[in-house]
């Protein structure tokens, strides 16, 4: 005892120093010495089915690969031996073949052993059993008499069976039986009566077994229950059938279903309920069956031990059953031995944590031997349920098993323990890539193997040492975990795994992505049918990961039909129908992540037509309408729209009669008399109107007098005489009855006491004649018909026939406000002389002559002012100053004017003239300019004279000081001096009377430039340029066209060169010069004279402005540019300098293979082409000018684009033979020689190199 005390703190201490080697089950590679290893098994109970092969599973991993036996009920059995089993090969599986033999010769218990030179595994113990379904046993079952209410039981007793059957109760149809609580079947499968009722009797109440292995089916011979109502059984209170007693035992092991049952009798039929004393019945696990008398708790355990009271009740009392539950448990783990592997002198623990009700006992083996009986080993000590091996040496491997057992089962667990010397591996792949999503965990893996036990350390990009602790957790596998992965830790990971005996690393990468999220999410749809709707689903995501878009309809796939058509992000239904209608859901999926998002789809409709419309309730004027709405399709109806047809008077035509509330169903109708109704319904949702109902059954009412009369009386004279009363008449509908007729009645206003009246039928007006002239008139239409008349019709006023007024204004007088104002007066006429409805006064008024004039004038136009009402006066605005006017007034009424008044004449006074009828810019001198002007067309009064102001105009349009001069009347012309020379000025001329100026006329005009500039054009009788200023205009020809340059200073927008051939006819030919001031004629004729201007326009301007003419002359072709290239002795000249160049070439090529140079360059040197230097003409510098649009080179130079004279070209050309001078430069720089027509002809820099001259390149330059 003494010593065992001294070592169990030994024991204990080195418990916690191995706790590593228990804590982590290791997994060996394969490729390394080990143990075998049990990997699959048969369960420990086997029932097969004797028309099958029995299959033994036994499957098992070492190395070297193991070897396999087996042992049947504890002794040795010899597979090879019997040809009925095979054992498969490389695995330790049985198969035996029965088809031919008794199936009970193999049942038993089979255990499979798995040996290598490292150890034995074994397998646990297998038991074989046939399953069997018996035959029920013979028996005669007597038929049940009952009395009614009594309690019945009917016995099933069913053979017992491997596995256990399943039992019901069926009748000769083979229906199963009705159950309730009066009528239930016991877990036993016994039937159970609480009472029985007349309609229990039946003969054929059969049991039967379903035996499941076989799925054969057994049934008990029927039983026959009478139940007789002569003496029925009485209430009485509740008593237990099934358990009996008030307490009773069950037992039941953990981990398994607990079932309770309580069934009682009474009548009435009691009510069964289930409580646990002193404790709660566990809810996630509790539920109740065979209405409420089973009782089923899954996964038991030790707490669901203890009383459980079933409680029986009816009306007549209450009946309490207590069941005691005890709990056993078979053995279960706690901690199963694992697996060892261990270096060296290194020391090891198994542990085998069992648990059970009775407690296991633990039994260990070595190699499937007792440990007890096994080989002594001074390194191995046993305490009860764990086994320490210290200091253990290499060839000491082998398999523990570990063997748990009380009275309901047992536990078997092999583990093995490999002594190795093993430097570190890691097994995971290297180079891995994990990919997460953002805020979820990352769990980098580092499997590792070596003995001893490697240590595993992280790295973070080489370099960060990575420890337990936020944001990381490295486990005991070695695996390395991020709890919430952001983007910041995405990189390059290192795990290093070590060892005594050495050192390994392994690289993974994490990548940290975005998460998928739905942006817009669909929203819910309502669509009518047959229209489209479109579901967006819009979605963010990584951009390094593949989406996948997805669509469901109700949690499932979406019908294949080609109205659904998927987009990247959108859902479109096209033609929706009502089966369209649920729920849509977009599904984004990635390889890491998804995110949904669902939405409703409503399909809408018009309303389907009511129907069944019903007549109730008929009187004289109503009915009561009643219908049965139509289908809504998803949108309320708001309202019902009622309508008739009028079949007697407008058949085929429907009118709205009345609407009411969507919630209605019936309508009350205001009807009209002598009316032939028929009536439909029309229902109103959100979509619109539904077709109409089917039209109601006809009702006709009957006739009565008119309700109303016609409508829009009125009485109008149309000519003198008369009154012609009218209105509207009446409708077929309103007329109420047969025989429509109109009294229509009238008398003088205020002087007949009596009314005159007529009926008329089937007219809309009646004409009184002989009526005073425009009298008033009262006057009555009613209605009637052959049931009566019409309510009292209302008195309208009306007027007879009008004629034209009988007098004139009087005292008509004029008061002159001023000079285009005066205003007429006149007394208003009677108005029993103007006959009618007055509408007005018309002024006529005439300009007779002008008070300065001297000769007679030719009578202007009259003119006529209106002034509506009764009016005594009137404004004549517009009037011409120092005039005489001739006016007269009528009065106006519906027929017409009435006499004019007397003539009056009256007189304007003097105004403001007009202004002058011209102004005309003569003599431009440089610093003088004569204007001349013409008197206004109308001086409105006296000429007074003149008023001049000027002021200059700069190049940008701003004004200068304003200069002033009068004049007199007579003086029409002037010269302004002391002006700026080349200076545009503005100049405002106006005429002036004794009332002051009137408007100004304004011109513009430049003063003269230098000598060298060109005045503009001014003919005389017109108005001279007025804006822009040309300065001086040069011109200079060359071969590619003429160049026009010019000084401008005018601010218009359009400006044109044009030109013409001289003393032509033609039209002026115009090219824009927008913004430049030079410009290149092109395409001229040689040979020709050009006159040519440079014109400037305004489009808000009519007035061109020009330069004077300029004369440009272009030259002929020079006598060297005739074209010579078919004159015969210039082809035999051509013929005769190739050959002699030819020969040069071959002398040249001989002397250069033999070391000597050919004096080229002096002979270059010598003949330089005159052509090279600047061309002058007419002593101007024409090399100096530039075109500024392409400044291309001059034609005929041959001056690189650089400005210089090349001295190394070649200068060996046509021109040099006095043909081709007509040679230029094409758009992009490149020479062209003139040659039988304009040939190309490329230059090419001298050959200063030492190397012999090439023919070819010689011939280049000559072509």
């Amino acid at each position: 005892m003494d010593g065992n005390r001294k070592w169990v703190p030994g024991f204990k201490a080195v418990l916690l120093i191995l706790l590593s080697h228990t804590a982590v089950a290791l997994e060996v590679p394969l490729d390394l010495p080990q143990p075998p290893t049990i990997t699959l098994q048969s369960p420990k109970d086997y029932i097969f089915d004797p028309r099958e092969n029995i299959v033994i599973h036994c499957e098992a991993k070492g190395k070297p690969q193991p070897s396999f036996s087996w042992t049947r009920n504890g002794s040795h059995f010899d597979v090879e031996k019997d040809s009925k089993v095979l054992m498969k090969p490389g695995s330790g599986t049985l198969v035996i073949d029965i088809s031919q033999e008794k199936a009970e010769a193999y049942e038993g218990t089979y255990q499979c052993t798995a040996h290598n030179e490292h150890g034995t595994a074994v397998s646990n113990n297998i038991v074989i059993r046939q399953s069997r379904s018996p035959l029920w046993s013979k028996e005669r079952n007597e038929a049940i008499v009952v009395q009614m209410g009594v309690s019945l039981v009917l016995q099933c007793r069913p053979p017992a069976g491997l596995p256990p059957p399943v039992i019901f109760w069926m009748d000769n149809n083979f229906q199963r039986l009705p159950l309730d609580k009066r009528v239930s079947q016991a877990l036993n499968g016994d039937l159970y009566f609480s009472n029985v009722l007349p309609e229990d009797t039946r003969s054929d109440y059969i049991c039967y077994a379903r035996f499941p292995h076989t799925q054969t089916i057994q049934q008990k011979q029927p039983i026959s229950v009478t139940v007789l109502d002569s003496s029925p059984e009485g209430e009485r209170r509740p008593g237990f059938m099934l358990p009996l007693g008030t307490t009773s035992t069950q037992m039941v092991l953990r981990g398994e279903t607990l079932e309770l049952e309580c069934i009682a009798d009474g009548l009435p039929t009691p009510d069964i309920s289930w409580q646990k004393d002193g404790g709660e019945l566990p809810s996630s696990r509790t539920s109740f069956h065979n209405f409420k008398k089973t009782l089923k708790i899954s996964d038991v355990n030790e707490a669901d031990g203890g009383a459980y009271r079933c409680t029986a009740t009816n009306n007549l009392g209450t009946v309490h059953h207590i069941i005691k539950v005890t709990v056993n448990a078979a053995p279960f783990w706690v901690s199963a031995p694992r697996n060892l592997i261990l270096a060296p002198n290194e020391t090891g623990i198994l542990t085998c944590r069992v648990s059970g009700e009775p407690k296991p006992q633990i039994s260990w083996f070595v190699n499937g031997v007792p440990i007890e009986n096994a080989p002594e080993d001074h390194s191995r000590k046993v305490d009860d349920d764990t086994v320490i091996l210290s200091s253990v040496q290499s060839g000491s491997s082998a398999v523990y098993q570990c063997n748990a057992s009380n009275a309901f089962g047992y536990l078997m667990a092999n583990a093995f323990v490999s002594v190795l010397a093993e430097p570190p591996r890691v097994l995971t792949p290297p180079n891995r890539v994990y990919q997460v999503i953002t805020n979820s965990p990352a769990l980098l893996h580092c499997a590792s193997f070596g003995s001893p036990i490697p240590t595993i350390t992280w790295f973070k990009d080489s370099q960060i040492s990575i420890k337990n602790g936020d944001p990381y957790v490295i486990h005991e596998d070695g695996t390395l975990e991020i709890h919430v992965a952001q983007p910041l830790n995405s990189g390059k990971y290192t795990c290093i795994a070590t060892n005594n005996l050495g050192i390994k690393e392994n690289h993974v990468f994490l990548e940290v992505k975005e998460p998928t999220r739905i942006l817009k999410q669909p929203e819910y749809k309502v669509v009518q049918r047959g229209l489209s709707a479109v579901f967006e689903c819009k979605v963010k995501h990584d951009p390094s990961l593949v989406p996948t878009m997805t669509w469901l309809k109700d949690k499932g796939e979406l019908p294949d039909d080609e109205r659904f058509e998927v987009d990247t992000d959108s859902l479109i239904i096209k033609d929706v129908t009502d089966e369209d209608e649920g729920t849509y859901t977009c599904i984004m999926n990635t390889t890491l992540d998804q995110d949904s998002a669902s939405a409703m789809l409503t399909v809408v409709e018009k309303p389907d037509p009511p129907a069944d419309l019903e007549l109730t309730d008929q009187t004289e004027r109503t009915v009561q309408l009643t219908w049965t709405p139509g289908d809504e399709h998803n949108s309320p109806t708001q309202k019902f729209l009622i309508q008739y047809e009028d079949l007697l008077h407008e058949p085929g035509v429907w009118i709205n009669l009345t609407e009411v509330a969507g919630t209605s169903t019936t309508a009350q109708l205001n009807l009209s008399p002598y009316v032939y109704y028929s009536f439909r319904v029309r229902a109103l949702n959100n979509v619109g109107y539904s077709e109409p109902s089917q039209p109601s059954r006809q009702y006709r009412t009957n006739p009565a007098a008119p309700d109303e009369n016609p409508s829009d009386v009125h009485g109008v004279g149309l000519e003198p005489g008369n009154l012609v009363i009218s209105w509207t008449p009446l409708t077929g509908f309103q007329s109420n009855g047969p025989g429509l007729e109109y009294k229509v009645q009238w008398r003088q206003k205020d002087v007949e006491e009596n009314w005159s009246s007529k009926n008329v039928a089937n007219v809309s007006q009646f004409v009184v004649s002989g009526t005073p002239t425009y009298v008033p008139y009262e006057i009555k239409v009613q209605a009637l018909n052959d049931y009566g008349s019409g309510p009292d019709p209302e008195v309208v006023i009306g007027y007879s026939g009008e004629d034209l007024p009988l007098s004139a204004p009087d005292s008509v007088r004029v008061m002159v406000h001023s000079s285009t104002l005066a205003e007429v007066h006149w007394e208003p006429v009677a108005f029993p002389s103007v006959r009618g409805k007055l509408q007005g006064y018309k002024v006529y008024y005439r300009r007779e002559r002008g008070l300065q004039e001297t000769e007679k004038e030719t009578k202007q136009e009259e003119q006529v002012l209106s002034f509506s009402g009764n009016r005594s006066e009137g404004r004549l605005p517009g009037l011409q100053p120092y005039s005489v006017y001739s006016l007269f007034v009528k009065v106006l009424n519906s027929k017409g004017e009435g006499p004019p008044s007397p003539s009056k004449t009256f007189e304007t006074p003097e105004g403001v003239p007009e202004q002058p009828s011209f102004l005309n810019v003569v003599n431009h001198g440089m610093d003088s300019l004569t204007l001349e002007w013409g008197p206004p067309t109308n001086n409105n009064g006296r000429l007074a004279g003149y008023t001049l102001k000027y002021q200059p105009v700069n190049y940008t349009s701003e004004l200068g000081p304003v200069k002033v001069m009068t004049f007199l009347a007579n003086e029409t012309t002037t010269t302004l001096g002391n002006l700026n020379a080349s200076m545009l000025y503005k100049f405002y001329l106006s005429a002036r009377t004794i009332k002051g100026p009137g408007p100004d006329i304004t011109q513009e005009a430049s003063t003269a430039m230098d000598t060298t500039r060109t005045q503009p054009t001014v003919e005389t009788g017109k108005v001279p340029p007025v804006g822009p200023a040309f300065g001086t205009v040069n011109t200079s020809v060359s071969e590619d066209g003429a160049v026009i340059s010019w000084e401008y200073f005018g601010h218009h927008k359009n400006v044109y060169v044009e030109y013409i051939v001289e003393n032509s006819k033609e039209d002026w030919k115009k090219e824009t010069v927008n913004g430049s001031h030079s410009h290149m004629i092109k395409g001229l004729k040689p040979g020709m004279s050009y006159r040519v201007r440079v014109v400037a326009k305004d489009a808000a301007d009519p007035t061109v402005h020009s330069t004077d003419e300029v004369l440009v002359t272009v030259p002929a072709v020079p006598s060297r540019q005739v074209d010579i290239a078919t004159q015969g002795w210039f082809i035999g000249l051509m013929c005769a300098i190739a050959l002699l160049i030819l020969v040069l070439l071959i002398v040249c090529f001989i002397k250069r293979n033999k070391g000597g140079k050919y004096p080229v360059k002096e002979k270059e040197d010598a003949h330089q082409d005159p052509e090279i230097q600047p061309m002058k003409e007419d002593d101007g510098t024409f090399g100096e000018y530039s075109d500024t649009e392409d400044h291309k080179p001059l034609k005929g130079s041959r001056t690189p684009s650089n400005g210089t004279v090349r001295r190394d070209e070649s200068d060996d050309s046509l021109v040099d033979y006095g043909e081709g001078g007509d040679g230029q430069f094409n758009e992009d720089g490149s020479f062209i020689g003139q040659y039988s027509g304009k040939k190309e002809k490329d230059t090419h820099e001298g050959n200063e190199s030492s190397e012999a001259p090439s023919p070819v390149n010689a011939m280049n330059s000559f072509v």
